[in-house]
C-alpha cells in the first residue's frame, strides 16, 4: 500500500518542484502525493479526516499559516502526534530549528533542495 506524502506550500513553483523530485517513487507505487498551497486547508481536511498522510512536509513562510504553527497544531493532536514532518523552508537560523526540534519536527531541509535529497529524505523517513 502506498503512503500517502502531503506537500504544503504557497509557491506552485516549489510543489511542482517537489512533485517531480518524488516522481519515481509515485510511479513505483511506493507513495501517493496530495498538494496544498494552503496550510489551513490542510489542517481542516486532516483535523476532519477527508485526508489521511503518513508524512507532511511543509513550508515555514506561508500568508495563511506559519509552517511551524501547523506543524505544533497537528503535533499537539494525539492522532498525529508521532506521524513525520519535514521542514523545506529557506529558513536555517538557529532559532527556527530550535523551536522545530520543540514542536517535534522530524526534519528540516533548506531550498533550494536537490530532486536526490528530497526523495532521499523521504525515503528514509517512510522506511522505504
Amino acid at each position: 500500500m502506498a503512503k500517502k506524502v502531503i506537500l504544503v506550500d504557497d509557491s506552485k513553483t516549489i510543489i511542482a518542484t517537489a512533485q517531480m523530485a518524488l516522481e519515481e517513487l509515485v510511479k513505483s507505487g511506493a507513495i501517493q502525493v496530495k498538494a496544498y498551497l494552503n496550510p489551513v486547508e490542510m489542517l481542516d481536511d486532516v483535523k476532519n479526516a477527508r485526508v489521511d498522510y503518513d508524512l507532511a512536509i511543509c513550508d515555514i513562510n506561508m500568508p495563511q499559516m506559519n509552517g511551524l504553527d501547523l506543524a505544533a497544531q497537528l503535533k499537539a493532536d494525539a492522532r498525529f502526534k508521532n506521524k513525520p514532518i519535514l521542514m523545506l523552508t529557506t529558513e536555517s537560523s538557529a532559532e527556527m530549528k530550535a523551536r522545530g526540534k520543540e514542536i517535534g519536527l522530524t526534519g528540516w531541509m533548506v531550498k533550494p533542495f536537490s530532486d536526490e535529497k528530497l526523495s532521499k529524505s523521504v525515503k528514509m523517513v517512510l522506511g522505504l
